[in-house]
């Protein structure tokens, strides 16, 4: 029985799938991604947030140095409520810049890095089962191929089809109540550069930053009862998506201004935005989930991306070190702690995005304390921009 992994089938494209497969190449295991889009997802998705740790565990694979070629620095944030009331959120002055990325060029990024380094992509493939004989396992497509593996991956995102299969009591994503959309405004904000700006409206949360190359680009999370099946968001015109908001931010500054100096045509609808309750059953004899699959916080941590990048490397380092068990069993202990207190900070964050009358009223007078004494940057953000993984270290049993 071979209890050490040397081949790994990973089950997903996205971020988390390209950084596992490339990390465990690297730890000396054979890898393969396979993908359900027909080829290399191109336009894919929106704007995301690679924090420093992301970037930071990005440099185990070199995959760090093509991130300032696709992305923008953000090295600075400011609080505003209503109109007159603006605040500089504390910051770690020493740990570099947040990068606001697109979806698609962080993984064509990814790719490229893993292809060098030696990774395998199968695209088209749909999974719909998997079988495990205490060996190794089989991942089984819906065009009737296999693909066998010492241990397989679930990388394949907040609607994982392999977390319903390594455990039947996993939950399903949480929809958060939002829907999200973004856009380029030809509005230019009189913010400075490397300045993103979290605004309270009077009815609904957004966000905004100048680009380098002119424009601000914003987003919205825009507070709806039902997650919209992916039908009705298509038939929803962009024109009748612009009137919504900017009815809804009709008196917010600078809102109103972006949204009207918004091209229909450039609205990017993103649907419903999910997030992932804590998922009981990582693992389950050769299977293993990573990424949003098994921890997918709110978009309010700025810090999906980097967490997932985080997991795949130490899931490769944990498999590295230890025999299949020991090291799926180090790897839950290594991340759950860390990702499941993130996501829980992230919610609270979230639960504050429409605050009502009172709140709107009470938040002015309470922010200023609240930096100066509960939001010591050290202790909020050290513990997450700082975490460092020790690719070098062995991977432990049983600590």
């Amino acid at each position: 029985m071979t209890t050490r992994a040397r081949t790994a089938a990973v089950i997903g494209g996205g971020v988390a799938g390209p950084v596992t497969a490339a990390a465990l190449v690297k730890a000396g295991i054979e890898a393969t991604v396979y993908e359900s889009y027909p080829g290399r997802p191109e336009g894919v998705g929106g704007t995301l947030a690679l924090a420093a740790n992301g970037k930071r565990a990005l440099e185990i694979i070199g995959a760090d140095e093509g991130i300032a070629a696709i992305g923008d620095p953000v090295s600075a944030q400011n609080l505003t409520i209503g109109k007159r009331h603006r605040f500089t959120v504390p910051q770690l002055g020493d740990v570099g810049p947040m990068w606001t990325l697109h979806r698609a060029d962080l993984h064509r990024v990814l790719h490229e890095r893993a292809e060098a380094m030696g990774v395998k992509f199968v695209f088209g493939k749909h999974l719909e089962a998997i079988r495990d004989d205490g060996d190794g396992a089989t991942a089984v497509f819906g065009d009737g191929t296999e693909a066998g593996a010492d241990v397989i991956v679930g990388a394949d995102g907040v609607h994982s089809a392999v977390r319903r299969l390594v455990g039947a009591a996993n939950p399903g994503p949480k929809y958060t109540g939002m829907i999200s959309f973004e856009a380029v405004s030809e509005h230019e904000v009189p913010v400075g550069p490397e300045v993103m700006t979290f605004a309270f409206g009077k009815r609904a949360y957004y966000l905004y930053w100048r680009l380098p190359q002119g424009g601000t680009r914003w987003g919205v999370n825009l507070p709806f009862v039902d997650p919209l099946p992916a039908k009705a968001l298509r038939e929803t015109s962009d024109e009748d998506w612009m009137a919504r908001l900017l009815k809804i931010y009709a008196d917010d500054d600078p809102g109103a201004e972006l949204l009207r100096r918004t091209p229909a045509e450039r609205l990017l609808c993103h649907g419903p935005l999910w997030i992932m309750p804590s998922v009981p059953v990582w693992h389950r004899g050769r299977t293993v989930l990573v990424g949003d699959s098994v921890h997918a916080p709110s978009n309010s941590s700025g810090q999906g991306a980097s967490l997932a990048i985080e997991s795949g490397i130490e899931l490769a380092r944990c498999l590295r070190d230890l025999p299949v068990p020991e090291a799926f069993a180090a790897y839950e202990r290594l991340r759950r702690p860390r990702v499941e207190s993130i996501a829980a900070n992230a919610a609270k964050i979230n639960r504050a995005k429409a605050p009502g009358a009172f709140a709107q009223a009470v938040m002015p007078l309470m922010m200023p304390l609240m930096f100066k004494t509960a939001m010591d940057p050290e202790k909020t953000l050290g513990p997450i921009q700082r975490h460092r993984i020790d690719w070098d270290a062995p991977a432990a049993a049983g600590v």
